[in-house]
């Protein structure tokens, strides 16, 4: 099969990402992630555990000049407008970046409350951000979002035991002018890697193959990794040359991917 496309344009945001993401809270080192920024995964999202090794990424990055090649995503999950920019500020200050690219509004499985939309916003204007995201874990609300000309990129949990999205959500997704989509939990937390749960006689597959499986989908823009070493980081680069899925290996996740759901 031919390789993932790079760069991807994420949805309505117009911002240039590589299909690949990777999550810093796992605990993959510096070298390791300026490794994958050189591959061109840019979309980096600095959650709730700012680990050590992509604070340091990240400072490089913006000491070599480099910074408008990252898409930087800092998350709260703040309920509180007031702590929502306490510890957005905070984060700026930790990275020494003036601005982050995406603020990502952690677990809402419904329209946040107005204030949080409000302070997230004036965020926005102000220049500290430049787009807004949401995750949750109600696939029907992702509908709803999509409305809001507000949220310029959705999070959904999406990967072979959880592929509700295709029936939940993405029917019911305008044509135009879509957000970004963006996938998460891709190994459905590792457990599709767990030889105990495999269908009888079928092999545990490799981490590209749950990367490969969301990348398929063109409903979806990029797939977030979450390395905790530089051999993890190399298995999710390898999806990108793998290229989709084919319709024999797709049938043999879903398959997998079935099993360990039930």
């Amino acid at each position: 099969m031919a390789p993932f496309p790079s760069p991807v344009t994420l949805g309505r945001t117009g911002l240039s990402v590589g299909p690949l993401a990777v999550s810093g809270g796992y605990g993959a080192d510096a070298p390791t992630l300026r490794k994958a920024f050189e591959r061109g995964v840019n979309y980096w999202y600095h959650g709730s555990l700012r680990k050590p090794g992509m604070t340091q990424a990240i400072r490089e990055i913006v000491q070599a000049g480099q910074r408008e090649k990252l898409v930087l995503v800092l998350q709260s999950y703040s309920r509180s407008a007031m702590l929502l920019e306490y510890t957005f500020a905070k984060g700026l200050k930790q990275l020494g970046t003036e601005y982050a690219d995406v603020l990502l509004l952690g677990w809402h499985n419904g329209t946040p409350s107005a204030r949080i939309l409000d302070r997230a916003t004036k965020l926005k204007e102000r220049g500290l951000v430049r787009h807004l995201a949401i995750s949750g874990h109600h696939r029907p609300s992702f509908v709803e979002f999509a409305k809001d000309p507000r949220l310029g990129i959705l999070h959904i949990r999406y990967n072979a035991a959880h592929p509700g999205a295709e029936k939940d959500v993405f029917p019911a997704m305008p044509k135009e002018n879509r957000p970004g989509i963006v996938a998460y939990t891709a190994t459905s937390w590792g457990k599709l890697f767990d030889p105990g749960k495999m269908p009888r006689g079928e092999a545990v597959p490799r981490g590209r193959d749950a990367y490969r499986f969301v990348l398929s989908n063109p409903d979806f823009n990029v797939c977030m990794t979450g390395p905790k070493d530089a051999a993890q980081m190399d298995e999710a680069l390898a999806a990108l040359d793998d290229g989709p899925l084919s319709a024999e290996e797709m049938a043999r996740m879903r398959k997998i991917g079935a099993q360990v759901h039930g």
